[in-house]
């Protein structure tokens, strides 16, 4: 997969969490260095509850379910996310636990932006990672707004 048909996939995805940065065609490909691309086998976690990580993953192809453990009878199923989508998010965002798990329903692949290549995007362009920031931040309000309407915690 290269990077204009994950580009496509985010500029196509219409859900209200939808990763919306504004960035140019030229602009993402300047953005695109600072990505790793990865290949997530179907039944395999991307994403461990209660893991730190600062990484937030663009999903490029196939899907994605976000489940959490908690304390009742069994995991609790959080989203389903298609190609276009971003996750972990809250990665980036600060020093927190992983408040869900994330595993592939699909063969997928992802794009990683971890948090040392986003200091190094900052370095070099700050008003791109700026809207990185933006756009992720504006995921995570929108996430969690709509699992409170349906009364879902997170840890």
């Amino acid at each position: 997969m290269n990077v204009n048909e994950l580009l496509s996939a985010i500029q196509t995805l219409n859900t209200e969490d939808a990763f919306r940065p504004r960035l140019s065609a030229e602009q993402w490909r300047s953005v695109t260095p600072f990505l790793t691309s990865h290949e997530v086998r179907a039944g395999e976690l991307l994403i461990k509850q209660g893991d730190l990580d600062h990484t937030m993953y663009f999903l490029g192809q196939g899907t994605l379910q976000v489940f959490a453990s908690g304390s009742g009878a069994g995991p609790q199923k959080v989203a389903i996310l298609r190609a276009g989508a971003v996750v972990g998010e809250a990665g980036l965002l600060g020093d927190f636990p992983r408040m869900a798990n994330v595993e592939a329903m699909t063969p997928c692949i992802v794009w990683a932006l971890r948090g040392p290549r986003l200091d190094e995007l900052a370095q070099r362009l700050p008003a791109l990672a700026l809207e990185l920031i933006r756009a992720a931040g504006a995921v995570a309000v929108q996430r969690l707004r709509a699992n409170n309407a349906r009364q879902i915690a997170l840890a």
